[in-house]
């Protein structure tokens, strides 16, 4: 394991003969065991890493940015891949793509079709999400924003939470007319998270363009359309994976328990 995020990055880039998202290069960096954190926005944290150090360190600086949120070490670009669009596999391509120009977007997060069923609703519901599947969880019950209630896949209902947060308004939800119309639900928070996984309030300076682009982000998000290959210009809304409620892992290991005793009892 390496003493800090900088050590940990160097050597994920020295591993990839092409250069890396910096999304990607933080879920390489956990899943291989480089570095340990208890922070909740890993991606963050390595995007500020390397944008510090070549803003600061200027020409000593081992990082190169070779787009918009892709990164290399200075003395690999020689023999990796020829850094073009064709050479950058799809997911980091659309990664690239989705962040080439500055950002004024009022989304700050969201979340894709989450199971209704993985989380305990109450009048304070928690829901938990990660930004990566080794990262410390969020909860996004106090966040605010647009919602999206499916059945299946079909949209059912469109919504917003500003005067009550999103956990209490889908709670709502579940006893309400739409109370059996729904299974799955998508979010998109105006909420941003800190790297201790709180959320907080940030001061938005948007322009009409932004809005714009924000508005045709969320419908190719919500929507899919085949054609389009990318979020919307402006999107630059860290996507969270939803994280099964503690409560409910608790559950499933009482049951579990209580079914090898009556097991054990049985056999005896």
């Amino acid at each position: 394991m390496e003493k800090s995020w900088k050590e940990a990055i160097k050597k994920v880039l020295a591993e990839s003969s092409i250069p890396l998202h910096y999304t990607e290069i933080s879920e390489q960096i956990l899943s291989r065991g480089y570095y340990v954190t208890d922070g909740a926005t890993p991606a963050a944290t390595v995007n500020a890493q390397l944008t510090s150090s070549i803003k600061h360190d200027g020409e000593k600086s081992p990082f190169m940015r070779v787009g918009k949120g892709l990164f290399a070490l200075k003395n690999s670009l020689a023999t990796s891949i020829a850094l073009s669009p064709a050479s950058i596999p799809d997911k980091l391509e659309a990664l690239a793509e989705s962040d080439m120009e500055s950002s004024d977007s009022i989304i700050q997060s969201f979340g894709m079709y989450w199971q209704r069923d993985l989380v305990v609703w109450r009048n304070d519901s928690k829901m938990y999400g990660k930004q990566q599947a080794l990262s410390k969880p969020v909860d996004f019950g106090k966040q605010k924003g647009i919602y999206i209630l499916y059945d299946h896949h079909t949209v059912v209902y469109v919504g917003r939470s500003i005067d009550r947060p999103l956990g209490k308004r889908l709670f709502e939800h579940t006893v309400d007319r739409l109370g059996s119309r729904w299974n799955r639900f998508s979010w998109f928070g105006l909420l941003d998270v800190t790297q201790e996984g709180s959320l907080r309030e940030i001061s938005l300076n948007t322009s009409l363009a932004g809005l714009v682009a924000t508005l045709e982000a969320l419908l190719i998000e919500a929507l899919e359309p085949p054609q389009n290959r990318k979020r919307g210009d402006d999107f630059s809304a860290m996507e969270y994976i939803q994280d099964i409620d503690p409560e409910l892992k608790e559950r499933e290991i009482q049951n579990t328990l209580r079914s090898i005793e009556q097991k054990m009892r049985g056999g005896s």
